[in-house]
């Protein structure tokens, strides 16, 4: 509720918050905008939180871009910010954060950032995520054709080394952070897509690439770049541009419907033009006003075993069949389907040793509601505090060492248990908001796709199933009917009573 009559910005500047006017930024793309608010304001050191066109027009796909090379990329954020003619969040602060033992956080964080910058920094800020992209093709993880394609061979064209040799690449650190993983690159071929900006990392890649079957990096670039200023996520943009070439191909489509072009799989131009219409949601891109199962609804039901989504979030690029307990969490994923509420498709017992143990290691279906169980928790617990996975596996950061730093700042002398136990209070409180909205087991499913095996490459067999049979244990587990609605009984046991009202 609540709407400004005109286009405004937040600006905070330690305890002073105003209202400022954003005429002047209306319409700009996020990056320009970013550059506008920080000459204004006269701080090149403020942190500037902004939404780009698509935002503006509610764009069911709308990020938050911040400072012009990070974004809130998922869920539609930046059509809330632009249902309220909100146009930025501006910041700046110079008083001290109040830490319970300051020597000994600093001391921690010394440690563990010199443990990081020897163990992956160099390789991150080299390489950064698109190393990873010619990894799961051979392990089966990456989406191929929308998931209906084993292998691909042509993943070499878009993966390091040769992504590192055609776009002069320079790596971007985030706050306090020596990993670097982060893309800066310079597309000078061809000249109409010439830029030089943020580069695609391994979501944007799989899905505009592995998903589309587009080995045109040139291409990719550009529509990476498309949707970083106009403000939307790359991962659905690739998905419903995929699931178009597959309309298409299947007859299910025509030029009348296309606006004259032809949707084939990996054409590059092809991959540019709908980034555009998506963005603006013009022509064929306004089908997608509702997503993914509108655009789905509008072209026949046939359509319904072709997408693969939950709760109208498309999939990640990471694939159930690859990483078995994948599947339940997809499936429960409170905001859909998420890899960050929960990345089990990493090595957990090489990244958690301390939940992650012995037969609990390995990736079936039997483990699975466990393993999924204990991975939402832990993340939900991680994405409170903005933790970084990667800290974990590649740069062998302990659990042990989280907590240290957490009580030292803190004092509250937590253990391993009352982390998991305080994730698990925020992942049900979520679920509590989904069932009050009506989003219960009905929701939770399973794509058809992914019921197919693969019958070659690296996840050649393997299908996370069965899956109704699992999906019933995990909400055992989590103290959940039979109709995902949390009990009373858990409720009271994680003191989230006060909540009973939105599952009866």
């Amino acid at each position: 509720e609540g709407k400004s009559k005109k286009p405004v910005y937040i600006n905070i500047n330690d305890d002073k918050v105003e209202f400022k006017d954003a005429a002047h930024v209306w319409g700009k793309d996020t990056i320009k905008t970013t550059e506008l608010i920080k000459g204004e304001l006269d701080n090149r050191r403020i942190s500037v939180l902004n939404i780009g066109p698509a935002g503006e027009i509610m764009n069911p796909i709308a990020c938050i871009t911040c400072d012009g090379n990070s974004f809130v990329g998922r869920g539609g954020a930046g059509a809330v910010m632009g249902s309220k003619n909100l146009k930025a969040i501006s910041s700046f602060g110079t008083k001290e954060v109040p830490v319970f033992d300051p020597e000994k956080a600093k001391e921690i964080a010394k440690e563990v950032f010199k443990k990081l910058s020897d163990k992956i920094g160099g390789h991150g800020a080299e390489y950064g995520t698109p190393f990873f992209i010619g990894l799961l093709e051979e392990e089966g993880d990456l989406p191929m054709k929308y998931w209906t394609q084993d292998t691909w061979p042509e993943v070499e064209k878009i993966s390091t080394p040769l992504y590192n040799e055609v776009l002069n690449v320079k790596p971007l650190f985030c706050a306090n952070c020596p990993i670097g993983c982060h893309r800066h690159i310079q597309l000078k071929e061809p000249k109409k897509w010439a830029l030089e900006g943020n580069g695609p990392e391994y979501e944007t890649l799989a899905m505009m690439g592995g998903c589309y079957l587009c080995s045109d990096l040139s291409a990719i670039c550009k529509a990476n770049d498309i949707c970083n200023r106009m403000g939307i996520d790359t991962i659905s943009t690739g998905a419903w541009i995929s699931f178009l070439a597959e309309c298409w191909e299947k007859g299910l489509l025509n030029e009348d419907d296309t606006g004259g072009i032809k949707i084939e799989w990996g054409n590059g131009e092809t991959l540019v033009f709908l980034t555009q219409k998506i963005a603006k949601m013009e022509g064929i891109g306004a089908w997608f006003r509702d997503g993914i199962l509108g655009a789905a609804k509008k072209i026949g039901p046939v359509t319904q075993d072709l997408i693969v989504q939950v709760k109208n979030l498309d999939y990640p690029a990471h694939d159930p069949r690859c990483h078995t307990a994948l599947g339940v969490n997809y499936a429960t994923g409170t905001r859909g389907a998420c890899h960050t509420r929960g990345e089990v498709f990493l090595p957990v017992d090489i990244y958690f040793p301390e939940l992650f143990e012995g037969e609990l290691a390995k990736d079936n279906i039997e483990n699975t509601p466990r393993r999924t169980f204990l991975i939402q928790n832990l993340y939900s617990f991680y994405n409170q505090v903005s933790m970084y996975a990667f800290m974990n596996g590649f740069g062998e950061m302990k659990m042990g060492e989280i907590l240290d730093i957490l009580n030292a700042i803190t004092g509250w002398n937590w253990s391993l248990d009352d982390l998991i136990e305080a994730g698990k209070r925020v992942f049900t409180l979520e679920r509590l908001i989904n069932v009050r909205d009506g989003f219960d087991w009905k929701f939770d499913t399973l794509p058809k796709k992914m019921t197919i095996a693969a019958k070659e490459g690296g996840r050649i067999g393997r299908v996370p199933l069965p899956f109704d049979s699992t999906l019933k244990k995990y909400y055992n587990m989590r103290g959940w009917d039979e109709q995902g609605h949390p009990t009373r009984e858990i409720l009271k046991k994680l003191d989230l009573s006060e909540y009973v009202d939105y599952v009866v």
